[in-house]
């Protein structure tokens, strides 16, 4: 208020406030709907040996997302007396809370099918190692890529061009390597942050079509052929 929104009035300030206030509220909904039956079932001996080191690793992930979550909002609220930019959360800690969520997402997902579906038993053929292989890379290239989005939140990077595929009147604009050092620019120049999130982005999408027309080659289950046809819908709706 005293830094930017001088006329931001009590209603305006509410609706910001309830926003963060759900989101925390939620989280801890979530942290309680897995920490309560997670104890539960280990009080009951309905865990293996195994599980119990999963189920220990992914509450820790649980709370350390809490953790980075507090951490990253009060980097939004710490006083900068040389700055006067526009306050704003660190995007290195709110792409860190975002990657964080990702793991735990993933992981708890993994853990649940693991469960509720039997693993197919495939022959190790070369092209079925290649199909694994090439799904884990796209797995990091789209990982890479949410986290490019987290740095183009965190600068707000997003306003800057809003122009598509060029960038405003250029394909490669004039201050992509502005700051210096040139490494400087991947994380804190909003242009080449916006910059590589468009092309991890078409190299994401790309990477997904190519899985798919790869995979089109290959016998493979049902569930198998679903899951990366289902790949290929996201991402064009992405």
């Amino acid at each position: 208020f005293n830094s930017l929104n001088h006329d931001m009035t009590l209603t305006e300030f509410k609706f910001i406030w309830y926003m963060e206030y759900s989101h925390r509220m939620w989280g801890r909904v979530v942290g309680l709907a897995y920490i309560l039956p997670a104890a539960y079932f280990w009080r009951k001996g309905w865990l293996s040996r195994p599980m119990k080191g999963c189920v220990l690793a992914l509450c820790g992930l649980v709370c350390f997302q809490g953790l980075l979550g507090w951490y990253m909002v009060k980097s939004g609220l710490e006083e900068r007396p040389d700055s006067y930019d526009i306050p704003r959360v660190s995007q290195y800690r709110l792409a860190a809370h975002l990657g964080s969520a990702l793991v735990l997402y993933s992981a708890s997902l993994w853990t649940g099918l693991s469960l509720l579906l039997p693993r197919h038993k495939l022959p190790e053929t070369h092209q079925l190692l290649r199909l694994r292989q090439f799904a884990h890379g796209t797995t990091a290239l789209i990982f890479l890529t949410a986290l490019s989005g987290a740095f183009v939140a965190g600068l707000d990077a997003g306003l800057v061009y809003n122009s598509f595929p060029k960038m405003g009147e250029r394909w490669i604009p004039d201050d992509l390597l502005a700051f210096s050092p040139v490494l400087r620019n991947i994380f804190e120049n909003p242009t080449t942050v916006q910059f590589d999130h468009r092309i991890l982005g078409i190299t994401s999408f790309m990477a997904v079509t190519a899985l798919y027309l790869f995979s089109r080659n290959i016998p493979l289950p049902h569930r198998t052929r679903m899951a990366v046809t289902s790949l290929l819908a996201v991402a064009c709706m992405q």
